[in-house]
């Protein structure tokens, strides 16, 4: 089971109401940086290749890591890759592999580095068939299709929604992604709503469409 962003909170709990009085998922309410992301972009609608690039990118460097390590290192990470724009990304060369991996503001990774240079490629290479933003949106979840979670104990790590977007994601091209990175990939990008039942930022409070629009520059 999954209880946010991996490695975010503990598992079994329920929402946590803040010092402003709002009650949000456990693992949002602290340090800062959770509670921003958690207010303004988890479980919201992300739209725009190179927003969605990056997410599905930050996703895969997390694996095996703590989300807060890759929050963190997020603005490195938008100063390394161009700010995700895909068609930059996939003209990297040998210089600047070698760069991404002597960069200690990422993560360096030799295989998710290479993933995430594969993956901007293979992105360019979609827009014949539709694009990115097209392919994900095939494992939208309709608004309450599932009763919402009551503690993060009930919230997936992955769904047969996320393993079948995992397949079209790699027939694609795309690697380093199975089911438990394309969940968290449909969670990072308001494909699904696991904000918990009680939270006050569950099925897009007043202002989500104008943070939808922050978060998909």
């Amino acid at each position: 089971m999954s209880e946010g962003p991996a490695g975010a909170g503990a598992p079994g709990e329920g929402p946590l109401v803040g010092d402003d009085g709002r009650a949000r998922c456990p693992w949002g309410d602290a340090p800062e940086v959770y509670r921003r992301y958690h207010d303004e972009e988890w479980g919201r609608p992300v739209t725009g290749e190179a927003a969605l690039f990056e997410r599905l990118s930050l996703e895969a460097f997390q694996s095996g890591l703590s989300w807060l390590t890759i929050l963190r290192k997020r603005p490195a990470f938008r100063a390394a890759f161009a700010g995700f724009e895909p068609d930059a990304v996939a003209a990297f060369g040998p210089a600047d592999r070698q760069r991404l991996l002597a960069d200690a503001g990422i993560v360096r990774n030799r295989a998710k580095v290479d993933a995430v240079l594969a993956n901007a490629r293979a992105v360019v290479a979609l827009r014949e068939r539709g694009g990115l933003e097209a392919l994900l949106a095939t494992a939208a979840e309709a608004p309450g299709a599932r009763a919402a979670p009551r503690t993060t104990a009930e919230v997936p790590a992955s769904t047969p929604a996320s393993a079948a977007l995992a397949r079209r994601l790699k027939a694609a091209g795309v690697v380093f992604v199975g089911p438990t990175t394309a969940y968290a990939t449909m969670q990072a990008t308001g494909l699904v709503d696991d904000h918990l039942a009680g939270c006050w930022a569950r099925g897009g409070p007043a202002g989500a469409g104008a943070a939808a629009l922050a978060v998909s520059g």
